[in-house]
């Protein structure tokens, strides 16, 4: 059973890495070009202004939790008996949840931006042109939860992928577009975005329509599921409302103290660690369906040896990927970008850190919302990433420079991390020693013995394309031999062996 269950892992993931690498070039290369198309400033009000509408959008983390939760709950638990109820029931839910968003963003949120917000004035009627489009845009997300969720819970990633993949490629369309347009090219790029959702939620709807024909979307009202769903999301709110204020929020203050060029060093910070941290994402996105359907299923060993795996590898991927660009950041910012804003690199370098401690906890966040008992679990980690606004706001206001505003982040992750731990742990029968000894001290050892090596071995000062590309495959080489040699179980090398030798074998 374990065994088919990764082979399935595997495939899924190799169709979501097909769809990452795809979003990673165009997104690496559709930043330069709007950075350039806009220019700094542009760039920074858009980020900040379709930030704040993401902001105002918390709620749609938790209904994407909660839906998928749901979802393959009930084919874990019956083969999917309750399924095109739960379906409806969260439409319902997620066109509610649309609504509701449009009412705060274009009146509380209307307001904040236009007074609050330190936009150019000569700027400002392009500004809240983006930042409608951008509400309008974001409600369209909120109804689409629905339709991704029915994919990922039946572990369709296939599909998913494909729809994924021609989302990108209408972005860069947008974007290859959005230079030849005449007029306000900020206005422009936020209706282009918005066509671009618009066709990917219609993909999505004759998708799940032709692959679920016993599910169709028709009205029903079951108070017990929505009842039962939206208590569920209640709880979930809170998490996702700490992390978007700690996100989201902090970009506002930066807006506040030091005006748009920040912002825009802080956007490309953002994107840059979002592509590497696809990887993670991808991975956890085809183990997620299998946890929650091995809880439902009663089978918890095999379920704790996945959380402790996928959380384990997480992190070595992620610091495979990161190590190298922790040493070149500078370097690859300026292949990258025409003009790299202010604080970019410093911003970047921070990220990847608390991205780092935060890739161990996607699996054990997984197992929680399995349980469906998130009320302790939500309350005291969402507390304590929500100090993240004040506790910057205090160091700022004290005249601290932009960064500090990371430092503390990181801070926060690691408090987040622990409270996890010991929340998570007696929820699902996990005992800690375990995850820390199986998982944490490997993947300190890890970090120290190979950053040591890279910095030790590999020449960080490079002045030409192709010694950064041996620096970059240097250190990305040293992580992986340190992750086998001390990361790696004898169990874990003997699969890695078979699976090597099976690979080998179809190339015969």
């Amino acid at each position: 059973m374990l065994a088919s269950n990764h082979k399935r892992i595997l495939r899924n993931t190799a169709m979501l890495y097909m769809r990452m690498l795809l979003a990673m070039v165009v997104t690496l290369y559709t930043s330069r070009v709007v950075l350039k198309v806009l220019g700094v400033e542009d760039f920074g009000i858009y980020h900040v202004v379709a930030g704040f509408v993401a902001l105002l959008g918390f709620m749609q983390g938790a209904m994407t939790t909660a839906t998928q939760r749901y979802f393959a709950f009930d084919l874990g638990e019956s083969d999917g008996k309750d399924l095109s109820r739960i379906f409806n029931t969260s439409v319902m839910i997620h066109v509610l949840l649309a609504l509701c968003v449009a009412v705060i963003a274009e009146t509380i949120g209307y307001w904040f931006v236009s007074t609050q917000l330190t936009i150019p004035y000569e700027r400002m009627t392009a500004a809240l042109w983006a930042y409608h489009l951008a509400i309008i845009s974001f409600m369209v997300s909120v109804v689409m939860v629905p339709f991704t969720a029915m994919l990922m819970a039946h572990e369709r990633m296939g599909m998913f992928a494909a729809i994924g993949m021609l989302d990108v490629l209408l972005k860069l369309a947008a974007v290859i577009l959005l230079q030849y347009i005449d007029g306000d090219k900020l206005m422009a790029y936020a209706w282009l975005l918005l066509a671009v959702n618009l066709v990917t939620l219609m993909l999505y709807a004759i998708s799940n329509r032709r692959l679920f024909p016993q599910i169709r979307l028709r009205w029903q009202w079951h108070s017990q599921q929505f009842r039962t769903m939206l208590s569920y999301t209640a709880w979930n709110t809170w998490g996702n409302l700490a992390a978007a204020l700690s996100g989201q929020g902090s970009n506002v203050l930066l807006n506040i103290f030091f005006g748009p060029a920040v912002n825009a060093g802080r956007s490309v910070a953002m994107q840059a660690n979002g592509a590497l941290n696809n990887f993670v994402v991808n991975v956890q996105a085809a183990i997620n369906p299998q946890i929650i359907k091995l809880y439902a299923s009663g089978e918890r060993a095999q379920m704790h040896s996945m959380v402790l795996y996928a959380s384990k590898y997480n992190f070595f991927l992620l610091f495979t990927l990161a190590l190298p660009v922790l040493l070149h950041t500078e370097t690859l910012l300026s292949f990258w970008l025409l003009e790299v804003p202010p604080y970019a690199v410093i911003f970047l370098q921070l990220t990847i850190v608390a991205s780092l401690i935060d890739s161990f906890s996607g699996p054990l966040m997984t197992s929680a919302q399995a349980t469906g008992r998130i009320r302790l679990y939500q309350t005291v980690v969402g507390g304590v990433l929500l100090l993240n606004v004040p506790i910057s706001f205090l160091f700022l206001y004290r005249g601290y420079p932009p960064e500090t505003v990371l430092l503390i982040s990181i801070g926060l992750s690691v408090v987040a991390l622990v409270a996890r731990l010991m929340i998570i742990s007696p929820l699902i029968r996990l005992p800690m020693a375990d995850f820390v000894t199986k998982v944490l001290m490997k993947a300190v050892m890890v970090a120290a013995v190979a950053g040591i090596g890279a910095i030790n071995l590999v020449p960080l000062e490079v002045d030409s394309t192709f010694m950064l590309l041996q620096g970059l495959v240097a250190t990305g080489a040293i992580s992986l031999i340190v992750i086998f040699l001390l990361g790696l179980g004898m169990s874990e090398k003997n699969q890695l062996f078979h699976l090597l030798k099976n690979i080998g074998a179809r190339f015969d």
